[in-house]
């Protein structure tokens, strides 16, 4: 006859060997952990180039200043698909969520090319400059990408290559958000062009690497 405290004894004998799992804290909260040092590299660029800059160009072209709080407002709504993308359950819909921000962003980008005026303390950017401009995009990006990666992974999302494009996204909006502050070109057809080839370089570079490391079997060889 089998011992009936075996059963007890086997289900004590595994659960002494599980490890206490930490649950993760709501993704809206997490999206604000993200954005604070968003906000540390904001602090250190407007201590180096002030305020006034960006706000007079802003006051001479409201576009420029449209288009920034559609990045600022794009980099909140992909971060926070991302980490609810991560969490198993959760609606792809999510993923629809940077839509309305985005289209504001790209739109009010656009007018600048449609003005007859140069927006005040600006110039036309020259190709190397605009150059620069991609440069700035994807030195932010990186930091940025690697550390929602890093947030993520430890939720083990179940649709990595999408959730790594949101972590794209966010990343590359909040470094163009960043170069608001010091960016000293007008919205010409040059430097755009060179913001989203940039943008789209950090999505994509985000869904080949970034959807590999957010995999599940990735999560498992580490």
């Amino acid at each position: 006859m089998a011992d009936p405290h075996a059963h007890d004894r086997l289900i004590a004998s595994l659960g002494a060997e599980l490890a206490p799992v930490r649950r993760l804290r709501p993704p809206w909260l997490r999206t604000l952990g993200w954005l604070v040092v968003v906000a540390v590299f904001a602090v250190a660029l407007f201590a180096r180039y002030g305020t006034a800059p960006m706000l007079a160009r802003w006051a001479g072209a409201p576009d420029l200043g449209w288009a920034g709080l559609g990045a600022v407002l794009t980099a909140v709504a992909a971060a926070w698909a991302a980490f609810a993308l991560a969490v198993p359950g959760r609606r792809t819909a999510w993923a629809w969520l940077p839509l309305a921000p985005a289209l504001l962003w790209i739109g009010a980008s656009g007018l600048g090319c449609l003005r007859g005026w140069v927006a005040p303390a600006t110039h036309v950017a020259s190709a190397p400059e605009a150059g620069d401009c991609l440069f700035f995009i994807i030195a932010f990006s990186v930091p940025l990408s690697v550390l929602l990666i890093a947030l993520l992974r430890r939720a083990c999302p179940l649709r990595p290559v999408l959730t790594a494009v949101m972590v794209g996204l966010a990343s590359a909006a909040a470094s163009a958000s960043l170069l608001e502050i010091c960016h000293a070109f007008d919205a010409a057809a040059t430097d755009l062009a060179m913001h989203a080839l940039a943008v789209g370089m950090v999505v994509a570079a985000n869904a080949a690497l970034g959807g590999r490391l957010l995999s599940r079997e990735s999560g498992r060889a580490t």
